[in-house]
């Protein structure tokens, strides 16, 4: 990772992502409205201008975060963002949880770190000469049993220890992680739309995280910033 540039996602990409559109002013949280340009039709819409800065600035942390050999654990709890959240923690050799938030993966870290232990045995098991001794019905069990394992933990085999860091990609939709992160004194960075409660993240991405198309163009540029 070279020196950071400012992000500069086309404003016209982002509108065409949707990325300025805000939740419906009915659920709007007054705590987002200094990221609120105006409201439309009874949405609120986001100021790009802002979001471009807050990307730019959480983008930094998590640079200087990965150059001190910090680490961060990357969540999309959200079905739009999985793909992409998954991608992008690869591609920084960064841990990661997709789907479902399993209750102390951070303040009961030691029981998670077992559990990743017990999969990565399972695993070893599986291709030793010991397996092929199993009936099949063993076999059938087994290996159902690895893939549950697999499902949950397959993403913390890198989160060696409590990471520097939480990365959300909707805050709203990440109540469990960003409560669990709090309650230790770990960072969250997120994206966040104005439903959310900005002052439950250190940095904040003001962005509809409902959109597939955002949260990939989000993702993406900090991809395309990080990797290289």
């Amino acid at each position: 990772m070279n020196t950071l540039e400012n992000i500069q996602i086309p404003y016209e990409d982002m509108l065409k992502a949707g990325m300025h559109f805000g939740r419906k002013k009915t659920v709007f949280n007054p705590a987002m409205e200094r990221y609120v340009f105006t409201v439309r039709d009874g949405i609120c819409i986001i100021d790009l201008l802002k979001t471009q800065v807050q990307l730019n600035n959480s983008v930094e942390y998590v640079k200087k975060t990965l150059q001190g050999s910090g680490i961060i654990l990357f969540v999309a709890l959200t079905k739009q963002s999985v793909e992409t959240t998954k991608d992008l923690a690869d591609s920084l050799n960064m841990p990661y949880v997709l789907n479902r938030w399993l209750g102390g993966t951070l303040t009961n870290f030691k029981v998670i770190s077992g559990r990743v232990k017990k999969l990565e045995e399972m695993e070893k098991e599986m291709k030793s000469p010991q397996f092929d001794k199993f009936t099949k019905k063993e076999k059938l069990l087994f290996t159902r049993e690895l893939e549950k394992m697999r499902t949950h933990f397959e993403g913390l085999k890198k989160l060696s220890r409590i990471p520097d860091a939480i990365f959300v990609s909707s805050l709203k939709e990440s109540a469990l992680p960003v409560r669990e992160a709090k309650r230790i004194g770990v960072k969250i960075i997120a994206i966040a739309n104005t439903d959310s409660s900005p002052e439950d993240a250190n940095y904040v991405i003001p962005a509809n995280d409902r959109s597939k198309k955002s949260v990939d163009l989000i993702l993406e540029a900090i991809k395309k910033e990080l990797v290289k």
